[in-house]
C-alpha cells in the first residue's frame, strides 16, 4: 500500500464511526485516549477558534500570521471540501499521507481498549470527530509544531477540542445554529462556546449582541481571562477594493496596520483578519508590519467567495445559515459589479432553509435549487416553495450538475450576471471538484 491508500484507509477507518453530526456532551472520552498517549496537546501552544461563522477564516487568517512570525503551525479545521487532509495543516499544507498513516499507528492500540471502557459503561464507542481531533493533535506533535490554530466542531465546552488548553480564546461572531444540540437562545448558545476560556488564558472577540458580549465578560472573569472586544479594543478602520481582494486598515491591540492587502472578498472577511491581528497579538505581542504584510498576503480560504469558474463568473461559497448568507449577500454587492445573480442553492436537511432563502432573496436574480450529495440533503422543492413565496424566480434540479449547467448556460445570455453557488459545505465541495473536472477556468463551453 503506498501512502495515499494508507491515509485512505485510515480516512475509511474514522467513516466506519458515528459521523460528526453524532454530538454527544462527553468530552472525557477524547480527553481518555489522549492521557493514554502522553496528552500530545499540551507539547504546543493554542490558539483555539469558536463562533457561529467565520471560524475557519479567522483560524486560517490566524495561522498565516503565526507562520509569517517564523514559526512551525499545525491548523485543524472542519469540515473538508474535497479530501479530509485539508483538515489538518502543517506549515500551511495539508498533512502528508505518511504522517496520517503513522500517526494513526500511534493511537490504533489504544482505540479499542478506550472503546471496551465505553462498552462496559453502556456508552457508544468513540467517534469520527472524537478520533479525528485526536490524529490531529498527535499529528501536530509529530511534526512538531510551536503552535496549533485549532477550530471547534460544534460548540465549545464538551467539543472534542476543548481538550486541549487554549492559550487565547477567540470568539467570531456568535448567532442561532444547531439550536437542537447547543441551546434555542443566543444567550445559551454563547454559553456552550465561552466553555474554551481557560484559566488565566486571554479571550479575543468580534463585535457580538450585548447578551452574548455580557456572558462572554462574565466567563472570562471567572477564569481570571483578559479579554479585548472588536469596536472597543481593536477594530477594522478602513477598507476598500482592491484586484483579487481588499486593502484594509486595523487597529490592533499593540499597533495600527494601514494599506494591508488581503486576498479575500468581503467586509466580513476584514473584520475576520482585524479579529486574528488581534488573537496573535494576545499571544506575541506587539506583530511588526512585514509580519502582518507577509500573514495577511499568503492567506487562503477555500470556498469563501472563491472564485471558480470565469466566462461566466462562477462563486463558491460554503455558507451554509443565515449568518452566513447574510455575509454573502453582503459580499457581493460590496465586492462585484454584477447586475444580476444566480445563485445555486442546496442544503442539508437539518439547516435553517427558511433563513438562508431570506438572505439571499436581496441579491439573487434566480434561485437553481438542488441537493448536496448526502444522505442528510434537504428536499429542493422546500427551498423552490420558499422561493416561490417571494415571488423569486427558481427552477429545480435533482444534482449540482444539472443545476450549475443550467444556471452557468442562464449567466452566459449577458456579461452583467454571474452564479454563485452556495447552501451547504458539502455542496461547496462538489462544487470545486465539477470545475476542475469540467475545467470551469476555460470558459463556458456550448
Amino acid at each position: 500500500m503506498n501512502d495515499r491508500e494508507r491515509a485512505d484507509a485510515v480516512y475509511s477507518a474514522l467513516l466506519t464511526r458515528q459521523g460528526e453530526q453524532w454530538v454527544q456532551p462527553r468530552v472525557e472520552r477524547t480527553r481518555r485516549v489522549l492521557e493514554l498517549l502522553d496528552d500530545p496537546q499540551r507539547t504546543y501552544r493554542v490558539i483555539h477558534v469558536t463562533g457561529t461563522n467565520g471560524k475557519t477564516s479567522t483560524a486560517r487568517i490566524i495561522e498565516s500570521l503565526v507562520r509569517a512570525l517564523g514559526l512551525r503551525t499545525g491548523l485543524f479545521t472542519s469540515p473538508h471540501l474535497t479530501r479530509f487532509t485539508e483538515r489538518i495543516l502543517i506549515d500551511g499544507e495539508p498533512v502528508a499521507d505518511a504522517a496520517v498513516a503513522e500517526a494513526w499507528e500511534e493511537i490504533a492500540p489504544f482505540v479499542d481498549l478506550v472503546d471496551a471502557e465505553l462498552a462496559a459503561e453502556d456508552d457508544a464507542p468513540l467517534t469520527f470527530f472524537e478520533l479525528l481531533t485526536v490524529l490531529a493533535f498527535v499529528v501536530c506533535a509529530d511534526a512538531p509544531v510551536d503552535v496549533l490554530v485549532l477550530e471547534v466542531g460544534m460548540g465549545g465546552s464538551w467539543d472534542s477540542t476543548n481538550t486541549a488548553d487554549g492559550d487565547v480564546a477567540v470568539f467570531t461572531p456568535v448567532a442561532m445554529d444547531h439550536a437542537d444540540r447547543l441551546g434555542d437562545t443566543v444567550v445559551k448558545i454563547a454559553g456552550v462556546k465561552a466553555g474554551i476560556i481557560k484559566d488565566g488564558a486571554a479571550v479575543v472577540s468580534a463585535r457580538q449582541e450585548p447578551e452574548v458580549a455580557a456572558v462572554l465578560r462574565a466567563a472570562a472573569g471567572e477564569h481570571s481571562a483578559t479579554i479585548a472586544f472588536e469596536g472597543e479594543d481593536f477594530a477594522l478602520t478602513a477598507q476598500r477594493l482592491a484586484v483579487g481582494g481588499q486593502l484594509i486598515a486595523v487597529r490592533g491591540l499593540s499597533g495600527m496596520f494601514d494599506e494591508e492587502y488581503l486576498p479575500l472578498y468581503g467586509f466580513h472577511q476584514g473584520a475576520n483578519a482585524a479579529l486574528a491581528i488581534a488573537a496573535v497579538e494576545s499571544l506575541f505581542g506587539s506583530l511588526s508590519g512585514e509580519v502582518v504584510t507577509d500573514g495577511l498576503g499568503g492567506v487562503t480560504s477555500p470556498g469563501r467567495l472563491q472564485l471558480i469558474g470565469i466566462e461566466p463568473t462562477v462563486l463558491v461559497d460554503a455558507a451554509h445559515n443565515p449568518h452566513g448568507a447574510r455575509a454573502l449577500a453582503a459580499g457581493l454587492r460590496e465586492s462585484f459589479e454584477f447586475d444580476e445573480w444566480g445563485v445555486v442553492l442546496g442544503v442539508l436537511q437539518e439547516k435553517d432553509a427558511a433563513g438562508i432563502v431570506e438572505a439571499i432573496a436581496p441579491v439573487a436574480a434566480r434561485i437553481f435549487a438542488t441537493a448536496p450529495n448526502s444522505d442528510r440533503a434537504g428536499d429542493p422543492n422546500v427551498i423552490a416553495d420558499l422561493a416561490e413565496e417571494r415571488d423569486m424566480t427558481v427552477t429545480v434540479y435533482p444534482n449540482l450538475e444539472e443545476a450549475a449547467d443550467a444556471a452557468r448556460e442562464w449567466a452566459t445570455a449577458s456579461d452583467r450576471r454571474a452564479v454563485v453557488i452556495a447552501g451547504s459545505v458539502v455542496l461547496a465541495g462538489e462544487a470545486m471538484r465539477l470545475s476542475d473536472l469540467e475545467d470551469w477556468k476555460s470558459g463556458w463551453q456550448q
